[in-house]
């Protein structure tokens, strides 16, 4: 989901795009990523979700948890009541505003509590939220920043990061939640000195790993994760990111060849967002 309301034009421009894995598909299994993304004139907030592969919905979830997280930034930033994203309460009445909006949808679909909860709202979280002053990189579970060129992987060990949702426990308790499951700030900068940013699924691991490797049926190789906010393509077409991942997990079919299949084998979700070119000092060069 990508809303504007008055785009940031003289500042950042975005570019956006998801993919099935391979492995998704050889199983039937849906898409459990998702991103969103709300862009004004006084911020700009994405949100990418990675639902939890061993649940049985988890791509409801995930794009529930991303568009919940990006609205509930944003109704805080349009409030009075806080108004500063770099100090820490901040995200504590978020992570516990977005919560408490869980623990509603999880009553509202009905069953049995737990099992509602691990078949539908288990889910990851990578963000960034950007205003004329600063800018904040949050998480919550796994994923990949690329800020300014530099690399972030979040990974955890046995492949079993946190989820918000298992913070509803303690909110069912009247009790705190522990460090870990809360928002984890992982880059808070001025933004003067963002150039550009990569937010995204565990699955552009993959993509980044693949750079040397040929596309499926074709000679030119994938490339670097840089082009994606490089390649001035990506911001002029808002399928561009999309079609790209798609070249590269394709199966080809070709007469008296081996099949090729996709190279990435999960689900795959990137927003990117870079500072906007001078167009006037390009155009005199």
């Amino acid at each position: 989901m990508y809303r504007v309301r008055k785009e940031m034009k003289n500042r950042y421009e975005l570019a956006m795009g998801s993919i099935i894995g391979r492995g998704h598909i050889r199983l039937g299994i849906n898409n459990q990523d998702a991103l969103s993304v709300l862009s004004c004139d006084r911020f700009t907030v994405a949100v990418v979700c990675d639902g939890c592969g061993s649940g049985r919905h988890s791509e409801v979830g995930a794009k529930i948890g991303a568009r919940l997280v990006v609205e509930t930034i944003s109704k805080f930033l349009e409030s009075n009541a806080i108004v500063d994203p770099c100090d820490p309460k901040f995200w504590q009445c978020i992570h516990q505003d977005i919560l408490a909006q869980l623990q509603v949808f999880i009553k509202a679909i009905g069953g049995d509590w737990q099992q509602t909860l691990n078949d539908y709202f288990l889910f990851t979280i990578i963000g960034a939220l950007i205003t004329p002053e600063n800018t904040n990189i949050f998480s919550l579970g796994d994923g990949v920043i690329l800020f300014n060129d530099c690399l972030t992987k979040l990974d955890f060990s046995g492949n079993a990061p946190p989820y918000i949702a298992y913070g509803l426990k303690y909110l069912r308790e009247a009790r705190e939640c522990p460090r870990e499951l809360q928002f984890q700030i992982r880059h808070s900068r001025a933004t003067e000195e963002l150039n550009s940013l990569l937010i995204g699924t565990d699955g552009v691991e993959d993509l980044i790993d693949a750079a040397e490797r040929c596309l499926p049926g074709r000679s030119d190789k994938i490339g670097s994760i840089s082009q994606f906010w490089y390649d001035d393509r990506y911001f002029q077409n808002p399928d561009k990111v999309r079609r790209k991942l798609s070249l590269i997990n394709r199966e080809v079919h070709q007469p008296g060849k081996p099949k090729e299949f996709g190279l990435l084998s999960d689900d795959t979700t990137l927003i990117v967002i870079r500072k906007v070119k001078n167009r006037n000092s390009n155009n005199q060069q």
